[in-house]
């Protein structure tokens, strides 16, 4: 058979963690020494590279800076000072009598530049690392800008200018810093609590499926089994009857079984992983109450009559819905099989115009155990509650137990049924 060949999607371009890391210390490395000479040349450039360039040069030792904080801060405060002290200077005579005879006039947006530099440093570390580490970043920073301060201000009056200027640059960078780094701790954490919601959701789930599937088939066959046992030598028809109903049942439960493990293993990268069969899980769809006559016939057989009445215009519901509103009459009725010590049952499903309600009524003892206790009632006010219905379960006052579950239909079903 021609097998059609998908051809691999284009090889992208990686490149290798040593050199990434190699790049990032090269770039931290050089830092210093680039923006010395770019800022020792400043003099012969337009007002706008003396900026640009060194706002660019910035850039070197980031990478180093979200791996290895500590040198790379090394790097930015050595860079600093060396490119503050060798901002080119030009002197200027004041006319006779003003207080300063003579000021030095910097390359002023060279100066400017390397507040960038500084301000991105602490930044990143304040976004990445503990307040701690951004305090001491911001403090090395501003030291080595106080340091190479005298060799660009205009005058010793303006020194503490400067200082100032430099000191709420770094404390905005921080800040700044700070609040992104929440934002993505925060987003994080709000990740990693809804994965968790959705796989404890995705675990009650399966263990809803499973306790309501294999519960009822199990309470079946004990009962078939005990019933085969006790009449094999006095009654051979009745007991091949019971084995019968125990393959059946078997056979019924164990393609649930496959039919749930295949749609968790279809859950991986990619849909079907490698060695998978599809061939091999059972395509049969999942149950609704349309398989109600076949749990009356079951349960019939394994000695409990159920009588199912049905209310109102029968039509076609949301999978979800179905499923539930079925787990939740079978999980009802095997209690009934377990636990009411009666012969009968009845089931009522009523189709109203904007909901579904289902209820199991038996004549029996009761539960024999706390309202609520087990398994059984606790997953089905969880698919209730899912659905956003009503669930009761209880004692009846004359006698007996009653379950009832009351399913709202999707706005689209509710409009489709008036139709």
């Amino acid at each position: 058979m021609y097998e059609e060949k998908v051809p691999p999607p284009p090889p992208r371009w990686h490149l290798a963690p040593a050199a990434r890391t190699a790049l990032a210390w090269a770039g931290a490395v050089i830092y210093p020494v680039v923006l010395y000479f770019t800022m020792w040349n400043s003099r012969s450039q337009s007002v706008g590279l003396q900026f640009v360039l060194p706002a660019l040069l910035a850039v070197l030792p980031v990478g180093l800076l979200l791996r290895r904080p500590l040198p790379a801060l090394v790097s930015v405060a050595v860079g600093t000072f060396a490119a503050g002290t060798a901002v080119p200077t030009n002197w200027v005579e004041f006319p006779r009598g003003y207080p300063v005879p003579a000021v030095e006039i910097e390359s002023e947006w060279a100066v400017y530049s390397l507040l960038v530099s500084g301000a991105l440093a602490v930044g990143i570390i304040a976004a990445t690392r503990p307040v701690r580490a951004a305090l001491g970043a911001a403090a090395a920073v501003f030291a080595a800008q106080a340091a190479a301060a005298p060799y660009y201000t205009l005058a010793s009056y303006s020194f503490t200018g400067t200082l100032v200027l430099h000191l709420l640059v770094l404390l905005v960078a921080g800040v700044t810093g700070y609040s992104l780094g929440e934002r993505r701790r925060h987003a994080g954490a709000l990740a990693a609590q809804a994965a968790a919601q959705a796989v404890t959701a995705e675990r009650l789930r399966i263990a809803r499926e499973l306790h309501d599937m294999v519960a009822h088939s199990i309470g079946i066959i004990a009962i078939q089994a005990g019933v085969g046992s006790r009449v094999i030598d006095t009654q051979p028809q009745e007991a091949r009857k019971a084995l019968s109903a125990i393959e059946t049942t078997s056979r019924d439960t164990l393609s649930g079984l496959r039919r749930m493990l295949g749609a968790l293993r279809q859950a991986g990268p990619g849909g079907v992983p490698a060695g998978y069969q599809p061939e091999a899980v059972p395509l049969d769809p999942a149950p609704g109450l349309a398989d109600l006559d076949r749990l009356a016939a079951t349960t019939a057989a394994a000695g409990v009559r159920v009588d199912v009445e049905w209310v109102g215009e029968r039509r076609p519901l949301p999978a979800d819905l179905d499923l539930s509103a079925y787990r939740i009459v079978q999980e009802a009725v095997t209690n009934v099989v377990r636990h009411a010590g009666t012969r009968s049952c009845r089931v009522t499903v009523a189709h109203r115009e904007a909901e579904i309600a289902v209820e199991v009524v038996d004549d029996g003892r009761g539960s024999g155990r706390p309202p609520g206790a087990g398994y059984g009632l606790v997953g089905m006010r969880e698919r209730v509650a899912l659905l956003h219905g009503e669930f009761t379960a209880g004692v009846r006052p004359g006698g007996g137990f009653r379950v009832a579950a009351r399913l709202p239909l999707p706005a689209g079903s509710t409009t489709a049924a008036g139709r």
